[in-house]
């Protein structure tokens, strides 16, 4: 069952009538969209909503998940204590999302509950979905303190446990506390922050989200960054269709809305294979088995290809084969994959981290023709293999950074160890390219 959708909503006190006692009419633009969520998520009718929240039991090293049958809270902190809440938790959705977080070296789990109220971070959205849709059960997952990595690796864990159900992912957090007027004192680097997020959510642009510096997020006091990684993470390989449905701060803190919903794959076959070939390995230590319902051009065709791997931009890894060396393309990516994130010399084997951090390019080799020089080669179509004896480079075509075909010829030289002016064959062949 495909994800159903995820919303990035605040968390203010203040928004909830008993507690803002009419000065929650400052926020009105954010009270219209919470509104707009609780009837899409009505129209959705959900049968469990997975809440992240920064302000229950947040442990250094821990992903704390709601533990028992159920839980209750209120404003009473807020003055307010007539506003009060019970929900029903979804225990097996709960401890497979535990289970599966272990399984890929996140701790995650029940353990060390010192309070079991429900937080406000949970509550202020759950106070608005309920004006609206109360036929629910529910999850409480509290933010830790591990890196942004880590709380993308538990997005994507538990958009695998949802797999089966119908669910729908609140991402629930504040931005800059440090706007002008806030009662914490003001920064510019807040409203760098805040326009930094709001953009990425605006446009889905996990990326970008991803890159937002651990200094400028300090300096601007935020509580919301995680719950969206954690959000990022449960779209991973997914194009999403996101709207910024308000963004608004008052009272010097920033308050943002938005909706996510699942788009198409983003990856094709060859690329989601090459990713999921080196997180199995990685992840388990052993070697991915041919997965089922692969298209038959996968299936059915043998050709030497190439696995690059990138992060931030920059090489990662780079294995292929020349030509083929297994019984088909598929086998040749779950070989090449976890080759070019564990076995090239260049760089270090990647580690279970890095693993949200990469992407993936796949080339699929025609067979190499004989030419006579290098005026048969094209630079942006064709790749080239220059050998002597035994020696042999090969270099990929229409690659950044490379001018010339004389460029081009001279590197895979390189590559092959062959001294420039030494005589040499020289090849070309064709890509298919996945990017």
């Amino acid at each position: 069952m495909p994800i159903l959708r995820a919303y990035a909503l605040p968390h203010p006190p203040l928004a909830v009538p008993a507690v803002g006692r009419g000065q929650e009419q400052k926020i009105q633009a954010t009270l219209s969209a919470f509104d707009e969520v609780a009837r899409e998520i009505a129209a959705l009718a959900p049968e469990t909503i997975v809440y992240i929240t920064p302000h229950n039991m947040n442990y250094a090293d821990y992903f704390h998940i709601s533990p028992g049958k159920s839980a209750k809270g209120s404003f009473a902190r807020f003055s307010a204590p007539e506003a009060r809440f019970e929900v029903e938790y979804d225990t097996a959705l709960a401890g497979e999302i535990a289970d599966i977080a272990q399984q890929n070296g996140l701790p995650a789990g029940p353990l060390g509950e010192k309070d079991a109220k429900l937080d406000h971070g949970v509550m202020v959205p759950m106070w608005f979905i309920s004006q609206r849709y109360q036929d629910y059960r529910a999850v409480r997952i509290s933010q830790s303190g591990m890196d942004a990595a880590a709380h993308y690796r538990l997005g994507q864990c538990i958009g695998q446990a949802a797999e089966r159900r119908r669910v729908v992912l609140i991402a629930s957090g504040d931005l800059s506390h440090k706007l002008v007027g806030s009662s914490y004192g003001s920064v510019p680097e807040g409203a760098v922050f805040d326009q930094a997020v709001t953009e990425a959510l605006s446009h889905g642009d996990f990326l970008s989200l991803l890159n937002i510096p651990e200094d400028l997020r300090e300096r601007a006091a935020e509580c919301g960054y995680n719950s969206y990684m954690v959000l990022a993470g449960y779209f991973d390989c997914c194009k999403v269709e996101a709207r910024l449905l308000s963004y608004e701060g008052p009272f010097g803190v920033g308050y943002a809305v938005a909706s996510v919903a699942p788009g198409e794959p983003a990856e094709d076959g060859y690329r989601a294979l090459a990713r999921q070939s080196l997180e199995y390995t990685v992840q388990s230590g052993r070697r991915l088995p041919l997965p089922e319902g692969l298209p038959e051009e996968l299936l059915k065709s043998q050709a030497g290809v190439f696995v690059s791997l990138h992060k931030d931009g920059r090489l990662r890894g780079c294995i292929g084969t020349i030509a083929p060396t297994t019984e088909s393309v598929a086998l040749e990516i779950i070989q090449n994959a976890v080759s070019a994130g564990l076995h090239d010399n260049r760089f270090e084997p990647v580690e279970a981290a890095e693993l949200p951090l990469l992407t993936y390019k796949v080339d699929v080799l025609s067979p190499p023709e004989a030419i006579a020089g290098p005026e048969d080669l094209d630079l942006q179509r064709y790749g080239v293999i220059v050998t002597r004896g035994h020696r042999r480079g090969l270099l990929l075509p229409n690659l950044e950074g490379i001018a010339t075909v004389e460029e081009q010829v001279a590197i895979a030289r390189q590559k092959g160890g062959i001294p420039a002016g030494a005589p040499v064959q020289l090849e070309r062949f064709e890509v298919v390219r996945h990017a």
